[in-house]
């Protein structure tokens, strides 16, 4: 499989094609297909954004029809038919069930520009400049939010002085540290540094950083905190959202509500490119036309996304199923990390979204994803210096399917470890 026009013509930027080094052709449910017909069960999911699946068949015909019927594609943020059923089946199954009541801004189509949007919110609507982020985030590469990603990998790309920005430790960061007691401290002493903040961004699960998980307890406190001190909290759910943890919000089980909230990733239900700001109606502060973006209205994406709330999140049956999947592949995993105690094996996550790692041998994470590709699974690894295992099934695979994978990263554990 001759891999050269890539080499030859595209920028030394590109990432996943060092890691996945064949030509895939075609891809069903959470099977990719190479150029030579081998299969590869997917553990990635387009890194979040193919929740239900490659080509998933109800969105499939659904988006077919729409095209066939010469209906609108591309439309800015002008009213359009698809758009309308979006806004409708938004409010009626995702917010009103909920108790949510925000208003939508469509943004550009990448994740990092919802997170711009809601950056520049919070800093317009509470006339403050500073925005408090957590050691390990992650919330994209475009100027604004890359001043809020820890990442020294991402941050060093940025090619100019990155602020604004000030970083506390996330949930868990140092054993046996409060971090929000942390924080707190340093909003209420006048001689801490830090300025009174215009917002507090947070994953509730940091996927890049190499899958930390929030208790709900912390994420209770801090919005406490936040609304105590009349700071704007956005939850970036983009990546850990629309299903991930199992139910739609992945701060759904903390029981808070944010004051913004990004989505982006599987929002569109099939992959196509679509990204969404939620904030409260008193901070929709934005002037007209003030954050734009020639592809803020992809109706393709709006039609997939419908079908995607009415398929799956008018009852509860999804959620169950996430979570019954989400027992296999904990006591999988344990099992693996029992079988092999000289690894210090850590199973991590909640949902659909988990993180194997060894304590003792950090480089294990990226020869296990290595291994494992040339067994048939596509999985990446996440965390400061790739040494987590993330693991990212649909939310819809078959438990054969499913079961396939994590025997060929047992089977990939066992081989590494052998040879090592």
């Amino acid at each position: 499989m001759n891999l050269d026009i890539f080499s030859d013509m595209e920028s030394d930027v590109r990432g996943y094609i060092r890691s996945f080094p064949v030509i895939f052709e075609r891809a069903v449910g959470s099977i990719m297909i190479d150029q030579d017909g081998a299969e590869y069960v997917d553990f990635f999911s387009g890194a979040g954004a193919l929740n239900y699946g490659h080509n998933n068949p109800i969105m499939k015909k659904a988006l077919i029809d729409y095209i066939e019927g010469d209906s609108i594609s591309h439309s800015l943020d002008m009213a359009t038919v698809a758009k309308k059923a979006f806004l409708e089946a938004f409010q009626s199954i995702v917010l009103e069930p909920r108790g949510l009541d925000y208003k939508l801004q469509f943004t550009g189509p990448t994740g990092t520009n919802a997170v711009e949007a809601a950056l520049k919110i919070a800093r317009l609507s509470t006339g403050r400049s500073t925005v408090v982020a957590f050691t390990r985030a992650f919330h994209g590469v475009s100027g604004g939010s890359l001043a809020t990603t820890a990442n020294q990998h991402f941050r060093q790309a940025a090619g100019y002085e990155l602020d604004n920005v000030v970083f506390v430790p996330f949930d868990g960061y140092l054993p046996g540290l409060d971090t929000l007691a942390y924080l707190e401290k340093l909003l209420d002493d006048p001689s801490s540094g830090l300025e009174l903040p215009a917002a507090v961004i947070v994953e509730t699960i940091q996927a890049e950083g190499g899958i930390n998980v929030a208790s709900p307890e912390w994420l209770r406190g801090l919005r406490e905190l936040t609304e105590r001190h009349g700071i704007v909290l956005i939850v970036d759910d983009i990546q850990v959202g629309s299903g991930r943890t199992g139910e739609f919000f992945s701060f759904e089980a903390s029981g808070i509500v944010p004051d913004i909230v990004t989505l982006s990733k599987s929002l569109s239900g099939y992959g196509l490119p679509m990204s969404l700001v939620l904030l409260k109606r008193d901070i929709d502060v934005l002037k007209r036309g003030s954050h734009s973006g020639t592809f803020r209205g992809n109706n393709m994406a709006f039609v997939c996304a419908t079908v995607a709330l009415e398929t799956y999140w008018k009852d509860d049956a999804l959620t169950a199923d996430v979570h019954r999947k989400e027992a296999i592949v904990r006591e999988r995993l344990a099992a693996i990390a029992s079988l092999h105690p000289e690894a210090q094996l850590e199973v991590r996550g909640r949902g659909f979204i988990f993180g194997f790692a060894s304590t003792a041998m950090p480089a294990l994470a990226q020869a296990v994803a290595a291994e494992a590709f040339t067994r048939g699974l596509v999985v990446e690894t996440s965390g400061p210096v790739d040494e987590v295992l993330k693991l990212l099934p649909a939310l819809v695979i078959d438990d054969a399917t499913l079961n396939r994978g994590l025997d060929i990263i047992a089977a990939s554990v066992e081989a590494v470890l052998a040879k090592a």
